[in-house]
């Protein structure tokens, strides 16, 4: 996966169009070429530790990272995921506040922090896609508030398969007509600890939504969406992402 990368211009990058980077220029993206370097981490491996310091900001090119937090007496809580494009890492602040862990194999596209915040400086598209995907970030810690707090269990796994099925497909809030594959990055107790349930209820849940075929299970991690009409319908939002009254 490396060697595939090394030379890749960002022109051709799998995730040119919903990255940081997706309003640059072509002069602009000659600039991010000299800055850019690809690290790779198999499944399992820390990315950072919260507290360590972080030489780099990057987008996720490949693969998905989980963000936890461990309280003093030891109890760790995942606070979110890190899926394709998604943005790690704060310029301005080069101290992780996160345990980063990649759950499956991941690569990051990483920039060096200081010509990056000169970057942000000099090139107000990298800036204004930043702040556009912060807001978002923090558009979607909210709904995952709600996800938490009001939904049913069943409501809760409709709900991160709609995020992921989404981001696989790439659909944003545009829907497809086709069945749609996921690999599903999360085993069964991580979604249970994500979700706050145990994991005999996220095995009941997945098993009675395989049993009204709102999805088909293919072998331990993948996932195959029918129709993502019928599982949007499950999560208690509406199709355009708001609660169903």
């Amino acid at each position: 996966m490396s060697e595939a990368l090394a030379d890749q211009q960002c022109s051709d990058c799998p995730i040119r169009h919903s990255a940081v980077c997706a309003r640059c220029e072509p002069h602009e993206f000659e600039v991010l070429e000299q800055i850019k370097y690809y690290r790779n981490y198999e499944s399992g491996q820390i990315i950072s530790w919260s507290g360590d310091e972080m030489p780099f900001v990057a987008s996720v090119v490949r693969g998905v990272a989980t963000l936890s937090q461990t309280m003093e007496d030891g109890r760790t809580q995942m606070v979110g995921l890190l899926l394709p494009s998604d943005f790690l890492g704060r310029p301005g602040r080069s101290i992780s506040p996160y345990d980063v862990t990649a759950v499956s194999d991941v690569t990051l596209c990483c920039f060096r922090r200081k010509p990056f915040e000169q970057l942000m400086r000099t090139t107000p598209h990298v800036s204004e896609r930043l702040l556009d995907m912060t807001l978002d970030e923090l558009d979607a810690a909210r709904d995952w508030m709600l996800v938490l707090g009001r939904k049913t269990a069943r409501e809760k796994i409709a709900s991160l398969l709609t995020i992921i099925a989404r981001r696989e497909a790439a659909l944003g809030m545009a829907l497809s007509k086709g069945p749609i594959v996921i690999d599903l990055p999360l085993t069964r107790e991580a979604m249970a600890n994500y979700l706050g349930l145990t994991l005999e209820t996220v095995s009941r849940q997945i098993s009675a939504l395989k049993g009204e075929k709102i999805i088909v299970l293919d072998g331990k991690r993948r996932i195959v969406v029918p129709d993502i009409r019928r599982l949007i319908m499950e999560t208690g939002d509406d199709l355009d992402g708001g609660m169903i009254a």
